[in-house]
């Protein structure tokens, strides 16, 4: 048994034959978490700032003194610019 046997499929590529903004994220991360960080970037390159978010996202669940608004707004943008960029570059 292997961790892509678990892998989602994503639904657009699947039944549209196109891929969506997300394809390859749950590959590239099971790649960061192997090591192949390289790869990892290769497959989706918004997986280093996808993970900070996640991990600011449960910071500020944890440490209720502060307020992370700012930072993961930020974060969001950056990723979403990231994503599209290399959604273009990728097709076209």
């Amino acid at each position: 048994m292997d961790i892509e046997d678990f892998m989602l499929t994503c639904p657009s590529k699947k039944f549209l034959g196109v891929e969506c903004l997300g394809c390859g994220a749950q590959r590239a991360i099971v790649l960061v978490f192997e090591g192949k960080f390289s790869e990892a970037f290769h497959m989706y390159p918004a997986v280093y700032t996808l993970l900070l978010f996640f991990f600011t996202l449960g910071l500020s669940f944890i440490d209720k003194k502060r307020k992370y608004t700012n930072v993961l707004l930020g974060l969001i943008v950056i990723n979403l610019v990231i994503v599209i960029v290399s959604y273009i570059y990728k097709h076209f």
